[in-house]
């Protein structure tokens, strides 16, 4: 089974898209922050990360960067979830390495449709 670490400090944001990526046949994790989440690829790589922008501690465009730059760390397609919309934000996520963007909020469709793009179902 795949496995999708989602990253946001919204407990309601982590629970509905767990609850979606579920859905998809996914094993969930979850992380509040970045450092968190860059914490947990290092126990276990995940196959896809639902990530938000905004958090404390580490947002999600210095994870990103760091996840990158770990041991397997290109392996996960990255997919940003934030209200950032402009499009210098979405360069800077897509030049950091995020394979795809959508925007907050979300629904169990457009999730299914990026992850599709993306080759994971």
């Amino acid at each position: 089974m795949k496995h999708c670490l989602i990253v946001d400090d919204s407990r309601v944001v982590r629970t509905v898209a767990g609850r979606i990526v579920q859905d998809l046949n996914f094993e969930v994790s979850e992380a509040g922050d970045g450092a968190t989440a860059l914490q947990k690829c290092r126990e276990r790589m995940p196959d896809a990360i639902l990530l938000d922008w905004n958090m404390p501690v580490m947002n999600g465009l210095d994870f990103l960067r760091a996840l990158r730059r770990e041991q397997n760390g290109k392996h996960p397609v990255v997919v940003f979830c934030t209200n950032e919309n402009d499009k210098e934000h979405i360069n800077e996520a897509m030049r950091s390495g995020a394979n795809e963007y959508i925007m907050k909020p979300f629904d169990a469709d457009i999730v299914y449709s990026k992850f599709s793009e993306t080759g994971l179902v």
